[in-house]
């Protein structure tokens, strides 16, 4: 047993981070202090004006443990760590898990590439960005190498110099083809350079070559050639109409505010690089009903920068924060140089931290309309359901399709949905073990049977193991079972539910003669439903999806079959060594033709499994 009073004497009065957990050793809050003693014997005191959440959590506290640090500044670096890694239910936490694209320019090559990059490494190669959309920078990098055609391969060079033959890019005229030796160094590195200064934002050397080319090729009568720069001038001007100027400084900055309501706040960013706004990005904070702005803003900055590969020099905040100078020691030491927090009073930097505001209000009360009517769709559409059944309550949805063709490839589909929403994670595919022939009832049966038997051994395991909280998608039972048909569907659901004991409602999607969906059928009555509700829409979209699920199931193993080769039915030849006899003999009649000796030549086959080829063929005739 946890003995708090002697816990709380042993604190030590050092910089660390606390860690809170519950009687079943969840994680509740994670938090660091200058001093743990006096920070965390100040959650153990009565009427100190912590909120409402924070009195919730100190009751459902069982025990703590800490972590001394050397400084505040590691303090504040584990915190994060610790916060990322488990999502505490009682820290104010990120929503959003985002990686931001870069272009990366390979520029530590003999031939360099450019290419889309998730991070930033300490490596030799050039990065521009972070960009908030990923279609925009893979457009630019499609652009940027079509504009100087520079190679898109893996391969080393010059190490693979002539090794294979030029791809199709060099064919169609959009490599220089350094594979091959075509180009020099030199030459390619030209290329290079006018692609970094693109990047860089100087546009307009680009813009006169691309409109002196066209004009050139349009009076030598070369209309494919004329439309082909036409088409880049026109790629290069929109790219480079998209740059609006923000400081006449070329900076790199994040603007950044917030906008707040009960439940949560959505912090705005705007990203500047080299004095240009390149985009902007919202994330929502959750945990904040009692947080004051200043607090979020600060959580938001030490979780977002902790993940970020890139900080820029300067981040204009909205707010002053309390931890200010300890986050820009942090910053400063992750980026290698000095990053100030700043916060704007007048002029056009503190108008665009209201613009940021602005767009962050703007973006919590649009998508609190967008939530309604996904709540009408879904939760209210679940809603409609439970009332027109009679049942009190329904969260989880389990469908199930049977699949075949005239009994070939039997096959079963499990589809979730829970609070209206489909959960793919929990769908399950069954293979039909037990039936042959097309007799959807029997297939049935032992889908569910397989399904709820599964279910049961799993909860007597984790019951034993006295983890009942842990669900798997078998673990879990559903609410309502939802079967794709009337009577005779619903009424296998229900015995093979008795058989088990299992007490779960059953209700069948029943469609017209036209294959439309038109009432559920429960407790041995059709019921009609309203075929304009939201409920309607939602039965139809989970009938349609275990269809679509069992459907594709059943497609997958028949093309299996069907490419099912000869080769596969010899004892000790797999997919590795099938593929390397065709590499090798180009055809099945040569692979027929081959003495052992010749199976040999294949470093993938020993003497067995070439006696085994030679044997197969041999009987075959």
């Amino acid at each position: 047993m946890f003995n708090f009073e002697e816990e709380l004497k042993k604190l030590p009065k050092e910089p660390g981070v606390y860690i809170m957990r519950d009687d079943k050793d969840v994680i509740l809050y994670v938090g660091k202090a200058v001093n743990l003693h006096n920070r965390v014997r100040s959650y153990f005191r009565e009427n100190i004006g912590r909120g409402p959440a924070i009195d919730k959590m100190v009751t459902l506290i069982a025990r703590f443990e800490y972590i001394v640090t050397d400084s505040e500044l590691e303090a504040l670096v584990l915190e994060n760590n610790l916060i990322k890694e488990y999502s505490p239910k009682y820290n104010t936490l990120l929503k959003d898990d985002k990686t931001y694209p870069y272009i990366k320019v390979t520029v530590g090559e003999d031939f360099p590439r450019i290419l889309f990059s998730r991070t930033m490494k300490k490596d030799k190669s050039k990065y521009f960005g972070p960009y908030s959309s990923a279609a925009a920078v893979k457009d630019t990098i499609e652009l940027l190498n079509k504009l100087y055609c520079l190679r898109t391969c893996n391969r080393t060079l010059p190490r693979d110099i002539g090794l294979e033959r030029p791809c199709l890019n060099y064919h169609i005229k959009q490599c220089l083809a350094p594979c091959q030796g075509y180009v020099d160094k030199e030459q390619y590195r030209e290329q290079v350079n006018q692609a970094l200064d693109f990047l860089n934002g100087n546009y307009n050397t680009i813009l006169k070559d691309l409109e002196g080319k066209m004009k050139a090729a349009a009076e030598a009568l070369d209309f494919e050639a004329a439309a082909g720069f036409r088409d880049l001038y026109n790629s290069v001007k929109q790219v480079s109409q998209k740059q609006k100027i923000t400081d006449s400084v070329g900076e790199d900055k994040d603007i950044i505010a917030l906008y707040q309501d009960e439940a949560e706040a959505v912090v705005q960013v705007f990203f500047v690089r080299d004095g240009k706004l390149i985009g902007r990005e919202h994330y929502y904070m959750t945990h904040v009903s009692d947080k004051n702005k200043s607090a979020i803003l600060e959580d938001f900055v030490k979780q977002f920068y902790a993940g970020t590969p890139f900080i820029p020099r300067e981040l204009m905040l909205q707010y002053e924060i309390e931890d200010g100078e300890l986050i820009e020691k942090w910053l400063s030491q992750r980026k290698g140089s000095r990053v100030y927090l700043r916060v704007p009073k007048i002029g056009s930097k503190e108008k665009l931290v209201e613009l940021a505001a602005q767009n962050a209000k703007h973006i919590l009360e649009q998508d609190r309309e967008r939530l309604k009517r996904e709540e009408g769709r879904t939760i209210g559409a679940v809603k409609e359901i439970a009332d027109i059944l009679g049942v009190e309550h329904i969260e989880r949805m389990e469908a199930f399709d049977i699949s075949n063709i005239n009994g070939f490839e039997n096959v079963g589909s499990m589809i979730v949905f829970e609070k209206g929403k489909p959960k793919p994670s929990d769908y399950r595919k069954f293979r039909i073990r037990t039936v042959s022939g097309p007799d959807d009832y029997a297939c049935m049966r032992e889908v569910l049977t397989r399904r709820f038997t599964h279910g049961m051994e799993e909860r007597a395991e984790l019951e034993e193991k006295d983890m009942e909280n842990e669900y798997g998608s078998f673990t879990k039972f559903p609410d309502l079972l939802m079967m794709d048909g009337g009577r005779g569907q619903v009424n296998i659901a229900l015995s093979v539910l008795e058989e088990l004991g299992i007490h779960i409602p059953v209700c069948g999607m029943v469609k017209d003669d036209n294959h439309r969906t038109r009432g559920l059928y429960f407790n041995n009555v059709e019921l009609p439903i309203d075929t304009h509700s939201e409920g309607f829409k939602l039965i139809t979209r989970v009938q349609d999806e275990a269809h679509r699920f069992a459907i594709e199931y059943h497609r997958s193993l028949r093309s299996k079959a069907q490419v099912k080769s000869v080769l596969d039915d010899i004892p000790g030849v797999g997919s590795a060594r099938r593929k390397a006899l065709m590499r090798h003999f180009k055809s099945i009649g040569d692979i027929k033709n081959a003495t052992v000796e010749e199976l040999l030549e294949i470093p993938e086959l020993n003497r067995n499994v070439a006696e085994e080829i030679f044997k197969f063929f041999q009987k075959k005739g």
